[in-house]
């Protein structure tokens, strides 16, 4: 039994944060923050609405695809740092909109590994024929989470939610083949928000030092995500007797474009096989590969038995391949 995907969708809010219009904020520039991350601009939610907003549009862009009803789901994860609220969990806030009544689910934190991490965990309840239908959203509303007078970290997030759903197939050599996930928990100095958890709670203090924020040592990060990427992807790839030639699309977590660029070469791919869409929306953290998974599908750069790998470096350290045949026309 193999976990195929068989529907996808996304969702990213209608406003859009221009570079310039962040050097109006900032003291920044558009030649800056492309040279630097490849980004032009970035989508960001409306103040009054929270990553449940995305993630059940991201759903029901599946549903109403599939003309299936919400109640024939069994299960649901999304990949998520930026939850509507500590508790309850986002997914029972997206299942209650919904109307999944017949789910259950969980949030899982994996930062930009997020997706990655719940595509796996998901496909292994398919495979073990427990479940038939299991929704994974990637969403994050990381504008939330973002000081915009920090220059090194405002220019690369933005807001967007992107989803499958997984169903079960008899055929062993289509759907999700393999993947390989790592964590090391010594790069949690690296890339943080201190503020907000059981360490330290919210208080007068921790707001006006600015902990609630994102911070990112961006060369560190920046060096251990291409050595991390590249090094796990080959090491999928020669798990399963592939070669780059063998990959029509490699997509990656949409962190910066000098990354992507780094760790295609050091693959041998070529820029064709290489999906990028971060000049659009930015770094949407769990939702970037989702996201662009559902675009690359909706124009029909993949098609049915397409080789697919997705990589990913995030927060934690955390950072992992995934290698899928797909499934659909």
């Amino acid at each position: 039994m193999r976990a195929i995907i068989s529907g996808v969708g996304h969702y990213v809010p209608e406003n859009k944060l221009t570079n310039k219009a962040l050097e109006n904020m900032v003291d920044t520039s558009d030649e800056w923050i492309v040279t630097r991350t490849g980004i032009k601009e970035r989508r960001i939610l409306d103040k009054d609405k929270g990553t449940s907003y995305m993630a059940v549009r991201a759903a029901k862009m599946i549903l109403e695809q599939k003309n299936i009803s919400a109640e024939d789901l069994d299960l649901m994860i999304i990949a998520t740092v930026t939850p509507d609220m500590y508790v309850p969990s986002c997914t029972a806030l997206v299942q209650k909109e919904l109307q999944a009544s017949n789910c259950w689910g969980f949030d899982l934190n994996g930062g930009c590994s997020g997706f990655i991490y719940a595509l796996a965990a998901a496909s292994q309840f398919i495979e073990t024929g427990r479940y038939k239908k299991v929704m994974v959203i990637g969403a994050d509303k990381m504008s939330s989470i973002i000081n915009y007078e920090d220059r090194n970290t405002c220019v690369i997030f933005g807001d967007a939610a992107g989803a499958v759903l997984l169903e079960p197939s008899e055929l062993s050599d289509t759907g999700i083949i393999d993947f390989d996930l790592h964590m090391n928990g010594k790069g949690s100095e690296f890339l943080y928000v201190a503020g907000g958890g059981s360490l330290n709670p919210a208080s007068h203090d921790t707001v006006e030092k600015k902990m609630h924020y994102v911070y990112q040592d961006g060369k560190t990060v920046f060096k251990h995500a291409i050595t991390a990427m590249s090094d796990v992807s080959k090491k999928l790839l020669d798990m399963n007797n592939l070669t780059s030639s063998d990959i029509k699309l490699f997509i990656p977590h949409q962190a910066n474009l000098r990354i992507i660029d780094a760790v295609s070469r050091k693959l041998g791919l070529n820029s064709e096989q290489g999906f990028v869409n971060i000049e659009k929306y930015g770094n949407t953290t769990a939702a970037t590969i989702p996201l662009a998974i559902s675009e690359a599908y909706q124009g029909k750069i993949i098609k049915k038995d397409d080789w697919i790998l997705l990589s990913a470096f995030g927060a934690g350290f955390t950072w992992g391949s995934l290698l899928l045949k797909w499934a659909i026309h």
